[in-house]
C-alpha cells in the first residue's frame, strides 16, 4: 500500500494521459505517448538516485513539494517551456514566435532546436560533469567502490579548486575538439552552466550549514509537520537551506531532461505528444526518487549512488560527443541503466558478505561490520 501511494498519482497520470491520446489522436498517438514516457525513464533513472541523495537531506515538507510543484516544473517548465526558451534564445526570435513555429511547423522548431543542440549540450554537460567531480573529489567519503580509481581522487579532492579547474579544462578541450564551427557558443553555455552550478550549489550548501536547524522548526511550524529529524537522528534541511536544494534538483532535472527533449523529436514532431511522454515519464522519475527515500534504498544498496555517479560522468561525455556527433538515445540509456545495474550487483554481493560475516561472528560486534563506510573502504 504504501508503494502503491508513491506511484498512486504517476500511475493515474499514465491511464489518463494515454487514454487521452488515444481519444484525441488515435490508437497511435497513445502508443507514442506511451514510447516517449519510457524513454525518458530509460534515460533518467539515474537521475532518480541522484536526486534521492539530495532529496533525503530534506525535511517531509520540502519533500512533499518536490513531488507536486516539482512534478509542475518538471512537466510543464522543463520538458514543454523550456525548449521554446532555448530556441528563443539562440534563435533570437520571440518566445510567442517560437511557440507559433512549433504548433504551426514543428519540422522547422526541430531544426532550430537541432541549431541550439551545441549550447544545450556543453551547458547540460559541464553541469553534470561537475557533479560527478564533486562526488569523486569529496575528501570526505567513506564507502568506495571502486577503491583503486576512487581512493587517489579522494585524497586529490583535499585542493577545493579542483574540481573546478578539471572542468574548466574539459571544457576548453571540448571547445577544440568537438565544436569546430561552434566554439565560441561552446564556451559562453559551458561557463554558463558551471556559473550556474556553482552559484545553486554554493547558496543551497551555504543556507543549509547556517540554517538547517532554525529554518527546519520555522517551516514545520508553518506547514503543520512534525519533527525534522530522520529515523538516525540526523537533522533534515528545511526553510533557505531547503529551497536552495530545491532550486538544485530542479536545475539538475534540467540538465538531465536535455537527452529526452532531444531524442523525442525523432520519435514525433509534435511538442504536445512529446511533452504528454516525457511528462509521465517524468512523474515516474519523482515517484522513484521519493520511493528510494523512505525505503532506504541507498542505505541498503551502498553502491547505487556510485554507479549513478558513473553514469552522469558517462553522460557529460556523450553530451559533449553529441555536439558534433550525433549519439542514438539508446547507447545513452543504455550506458546509465548499466551503470546502475552493475552498481546494484556489487552492492548486493556487498550486503550478502556483511550478513554472512554478521551471523559467523555472532554476538554484539558482528553488527559494526555491517556497516557500509567501514566495509567499503577495506574492500572493492
Amino acid at each position: 500500500m504504501h508503494t502503491l501511494r508513491i506511484f498512486g498519482w504517476s500511475l493515474t497520470v499514465t491511464v489518463v494521459g494515454v487514454a487521452l491520446a488515444g481519444v484525441i489522436g488515435g490508437s497511435q498517438t497513445a502508443a507514442l505517448v506511451a514510447i516517449l514516457a519510457v524513454l525518458e525513464i530509460s534515460l533518467s533513472f539515474d537521475n532518480a538516485v541522484i536526486n534521492a541523495t539530495i532529496l533525503r537531506r530534506m525535511n517531509d515538507f520540502w519533500q512533499k513539494i518536490f513531488l507536486t510543484v516539482g512534478v509542475l516544473i518538471a512537466v510543464f517548465g522543463m520538458r514543454l517551456l523550456f525548449p521554446i526558451v532555448i530556441v528563443a534564445v539562440t534563435a533570437h526570435l520571440g518566445p510567442l514566435e517560437v511557440f507559433d513555429l512549433a504548433l504551426n511547423n514543428p519540422d522547422e522548431y526541430a531544426a532550430r532546436l537541432g541549431d541550439a543542440h551545441p549550447s544545450i549540450a556543453a551547458f547540460g554537460g559541464i553541469f553534470l560533469f561537475m557533479i560527478f567531480l564533486d562526488f569523486m573529489f569529496d575528501p570526505e567519503r567513506d564507502i568506495q567502490w571502486l577503491r583503486w580509481l576512487e581512493e587517489p581522487l579522494r585524497k586529490a579532492g583535499r585542493l577545493d579548486v579542483l574540481s573546478v579547474v578539471v572542468a574548466l579544462v574539459a571544457l576548453l578541450v571540448v571547445a577544440e575538439v568537438f565544436a569546430d564551427h561552434a566554439t565560441q557558443q561552446v564556451l559562453t553555455a559551458g561557463v554558463a552552466g558551471l556559473a550556474t552550478y556553482l552559484g545553486v550549489r554554493g547558496l543551497g550548501e551555504f543556507f543549509e550549514a547556517r540554517g538547517v536547524g532554525e529554518d527546519s522548526e520555522e517551516d514545520e511550524d508553518e506547514a503543520g509537520t512534525g519533527s525534522a529529524g530522520a529515523p538516525n537522528g540526523v537533522v533534515l534541511a528545511g526553510g533557505k537551506a531547503a529551497f536552495f536544494l530545491f532550486l538544485y534538483l530542479e536545475v539538475l532535472d534540467a540538465s538531465f531532461s536535455f537527452d529526452g527533449v532531444v531524442g523525442a523529436f525523432a520519435i514525433t514532431q509534435e511538442i504536445f505528444i512529446i511533452a504528454a511522454g516525457l511528462g509521465i515519464g517524468a512523474m515516474y522519475i519523482r515517484s522513484l526518487t521519493v520511493y528510494l527515500v523512505r525505503k532506504g534504498t541507498l542505505q541498503e544498496y551502498v553502491y547505487l549512488e556510485h554507479g549513478a555517479h558513473y553514469a552522469i560522468g558517462a553522460l557529460a561525455v556523450i553530451l559533449a560527443v553529441s555536439i558534433e556527433t550525433e549519439v542514438p538515445e539508446i547507447i545513452t540509456g543504455l550506458v546509465g541503466v548499466g551503470f546502475i545495474a552493475i552498481a546494484l550487483a556489487s552492492s548486493v554481493r556487498n550486503r550478502n558478505r556483511n550478513r554472512q560475516r554478521a551471523s559467523g561472528a555472532g554476538g554484539p560486534d558482528s553488527d559494526q561490520d555491517e556497516r557500509p563506510g567501514k566495509v567499503a573502504t577495506a574492500r572493492s
